[in-house]
């Protein structure tokens, strides 16, 4: 009884809000562009990986120097390509799937690719530096041991800084003025209007030059309010979301976001798809930031290489306990059919087969086995016992090949995901056992009702 009770206010004050928060066009639109920015961080990552491997097996130091660290400045551009300017790509993908949504849902003559660009606009007009001294705004020039600041173009080791992941929240809140200001144009008719006889592409084009001016307009009266105050948008958009980077990087705060995340699958919502969400960018900067030196253990993969491995709720070790050790026919069939996707951190068929969700015996163990795999993680990382995250690796990523991966090759990595998986089956025995038991009477009752 007081389990329903606990699920019921699951369902009332997270289920609910949360479900809505995860249906609004903006948080669609972040989704999208943090899964599609996957493959190229991940490739990006690949290439860094290669370059610092030496630095943790150190027997390969010298035949490195000899063969691939003398052309490391030609593939390292893959890299710089990618994790260099990831702001760039979140900004021009949430701009097209911002815009996409726009269009379908309210049934608007707006240009994907049109909400792309104007997107990209306004973000560029906001990185370069700028200052008002003595009644004139004039764009920055500083050249010093560690800063290289050149006609207001800040340039880091990767190229231009603020197209990095420290651009990310910039180029969210530029994406979202734009496609506003384009999206508030064509329901308005605010746009020029071609003959019909005009091909479609060049009309489509012309759609976008008044939201274009208005962007302009509104991004250079931003920058300006911004620049009499004597800091930038930059500056601005970094003291909110330090904050929250900050919040989610203390242990008490990843402890919070895993609670979260097992909350929203109780009660059958995909929790790690909402959370991670508004995550990705956090983890991506994290990952940098650590590539810069920096000790950050949420960072880069470090959910599914430390926490759950096997998929949500770390179930690895349950899936191939109930596969070869379960009594029950039912957790059999389940388990061996589960075995190969939960080796690459896909479990759908055991949060829904077993199932999970709703289910009193297993919600236990399900918020208790990843909050304490993210916390041993996290002391392991936070005490450098293991090294951070500085790679970006695949999710499916089997468990502790993706931590090995990560770490650039620190065996102790693949050692404390290995562990946490241990951890995390001893947290689901005692409650799958007496699930099991249950499941075996039941079907025990069964035959004998059908011999009856």
């Amino acid at each position: 009884m007081e389990t329903n009770k606990g699920f019921e206010i699951l369902e009332k004050y997270l289920m609910g809000p949360m479900g809505k928060l995860s249906q609004l066009r903006l948080v669609r639109a972040v989704m999208a562009a943090g899964m599609a920015c996957i493959p190229f961080t991940i490739v990006g990552s690949m290439f860094l990986v290669l370059n610092i491997l030496p630095q943790t097996l150190t027997f390969l130091e010298d035949i490195f120097n000899n063969t691939f660290f003398r052309i490391s400045d030609l593939y390292m551009l893959a890299n710089k390509a990618t994790m260099g300017i990831l702001a760039l790509y979140f900004c021009l993908i949430i701009g097209y799937e911002y815009t996409k949504i726009f269009r379908e849902e309210e049934e608007l003559n707006l240009n994907p690719l049109n909400g792309a660009l104007l997107s990209m606009f306004a973000f560029f007009m906001t990185l370069p530096e700028l200052i008002l001294k003595d009644g004139k705004i004039s764009l920055v020039n500083e050249i010093t041991d560690s800063t290289n600041i050149i006609n207001g173009w800040n340039i880091g080791s990767d190229g231009v800084s603020r197209l990095g992941t420290t651009g990310i929240f910039t180029a969210i809140i530029m994406s979202i003025i734009a496609v506003q200001i384009y999206r508030l144009c064509v329901k308005h008719n605010l746009i020029i209007k071609m003959p019909d006889a005009v091909p479609e592409g060049v009309s489509r084009s012309f759609t976008a030059l008044i939201p274009a001016f208005l962007v302009a307009l509104a991004v250079i009266l931003i920058n300006g309010i911004f620049i009499v105050f004597g800091t930038d948008i930059f500056r601005v958009i970094a003291i909110p979301f330090s904050f929250v980077s900050n919040l989610t990087n203390s242990w008490l705060g990843v402890v919070v976001i895993y609670f979260l995340m097992s909350a929203l699958w109780v009660v059958g919502i995909h929790g790690a798809n909402i959370i991670g969400a508004f995550l990705t960018p956090i983890v991506l900067s994290n990952m940098q930031l650590n590539i810069q030196g920096a000790n950050i253990p949420f960072a880069g993969e470090f959910q599914n290489s430390f926490v759950i491995m096997g998929g949500s709720g770390a179930t690895l070790g349950l899936t191939i306990f109930i596969a070869f050790l379960a009594k029950s026919e039912q957790l059999k069939v389940l388990g061996r059919a589960g075995v190969v996707p939960s080796i690459f951190n896909i479990n759908e068929p055991m949060i829904f087969g077993l199932p999970i969700i709703y289910n009193p015996y297993l919600a236990i163990p399900f918020f208790l086995a990843p909050m304490v795999c993210a916390s041993t993680a996290y002391w392991a990382i936070k005490l450098q016992m293991v090294s951070p995250m500085i790679a970006q690796v695949p999710w499916p990523s089997p468990i502790g090949i993706g931590a090995f991966i990560g770490t650039a090759g620190d065996y102790r990595a693949l050692l404390l995901s290995l562990i946490n998986g241990v951890i995390a089956f001893l947290i689901y025995l005692p409650f799958i056992k007496m699930y099991d038991n249950k499941l075996v009477k039941e079907e025990q009752e069964n035959k004998e009702l059908v011999l009856e």
